[in-house]
């Protein structure tokens, strides 16, 4: 196996260059290639598998995942819009990759329902003040965020409990789900076993804010946010998805205390394919496992993860969109297999507490 190093740098340069109607319905309608995918206005119609990254066909586990995909819309050229359409080669391609390398940390645990939805350039967005950046996520993106979760919840989810799981722009797509969609729908706080936020800050604000919401303390509580952003020990740049008051859990230890935990701790990270920018695989088809790769440490005043077993030089020198020593396209294969196991042990206690 190529050291994950180099597939990790690999991946930089991949990364570089490369509303809601009623809740709790037990009716079943699958997504049908039958209907439009979209309105005269572009918007998605979920009832439309084309606009469905992973569609169970058949409920096979106790649990769902609804995960929601980091950007990997980019414009073609100056002129593209600013936020892509659903039907994007482009972005369903590298949806795919992210997938991956990300959602498939929970294909143990539960049947994984991930929509397409119309994303930001992230380019683009790097240029907006943060409060312009959410503004325009809170917007169309998470406009069909919304309409894929309701689309599940009423037809697909037929009353099971659920994992929220996305990464970077998809995380702060769920976070409006968590403070909007399920606020209006509060029964459906108690089907979720734990909404896994990562790449993308959860505040002490945003908490304050919605006191329904809780932020996860330890690895088996449920019914909590888990979030966190993975830096190298001093970046060059900020952190363009973390924000003043970030909470950040130790996803090694599953605490928010700053205790370090070595590499020696880690259940296992995963390497890339430098060709496909997909999760490399092993000789049975499942995400080769690299052992030990990846420390971690909370560091409460940055409110993020603190790597410092890597090289940021070599995985992190920086591009137009992610400043150097940023871990920003790593807080998932540093740390699948603790996410899987964590994933794991949460639906456990769910059914336990039952």
């Amino acid at each position: 196996m190529r050291k994950l190093g180099i597939v990790f740098a690999l991946l930089v340069m991949l990364s570089i260059f490369g509303p809601a109607a009623g809740c709790g319905s037990s009716s079943s309608e699958m997504p049908s290639t039958n209907v439009p995918a979209t309105d005269s206005y572009g918007k998605p119609n979920y009832a439309s598998s084309s606009n469905w990254l992973a569609l169970p066909q058949t409920s096979t586990k106790k649990v769902d995942v609804f995960y929601l995909s980091d950007t990997t819309y980019q414009k073609a050229s100056p002129s593209s819009p600013n936020i892509g359409p659903i039907d994007d080669p482009q972005m369903k391609t590298g949806a795919e990759a992210q997938f991956s390398r990300t959602a498939t940390a929970f294909e143990t645990v539960g049947d994984i329902y991930a929509p397409y939805n119309r994303q930001v350039d992230s380019q683009y967005k790097s240029t907006l003040p943060i409060p312009e950046q959410l503004s325009l996520e809170a917007g169309i993106p998470t406009s069909d965020a919304v309409s894929a979760f309701d689309y599940y919840i009423e037809h697909l989810n037929k009353s099971r409990p659920f994992i929220l799981a996305g990464h970077s722009q998809g995380s702060n797509l769920l976070a409006n789900i968590l403070s909007g969609y399920m606020k209006d729908h509060p029964d459906l706080y108690e089907r979720m076993v734990a909404a896994y936020v990562i790449g993308f800050s959860i505040t002490s604000d945003y908490l304050a804010q919605n006191p329904q919401l809780k932020f996860a303390n330890g690895p088996d509580d449920t019914g909590v946010i888990i979030s966190y952003n993975t830096e190298a020990p001093v970046p060059h740049g900020t952190n363009p998805v973390t924000m003043p008051g970030g909470i950040a859990i130790n996803p090694i230890t599953w605490t928010r205390a700053e205790d370090y935990a070595p590499a020696s701790q880690n259940l296992g990270g995963i390497s890339i394919d430098p060709q496909t920018g997909y999760a490399a695989l092993d000789s049975s088809g499942n995400p080769a496992k690299v052992d030990h790769y990846a420390d971690a440490q909370v560091n409460q005043q940055r409110g993020v993860v603190i790597c410092s077993s890597a090289n940021p030089n070599q995985l992190a020198p920086g591009n137009p969109a992610v400043a150097a020593g940023i871990y920003h396209p790593y807080d998932y294969p540093f740390y699948y297999f603790d996410i899987r196991a964590n994933a794991e042990n949460r639906v456990a206690t769910f059914f336990e507490k039952k």
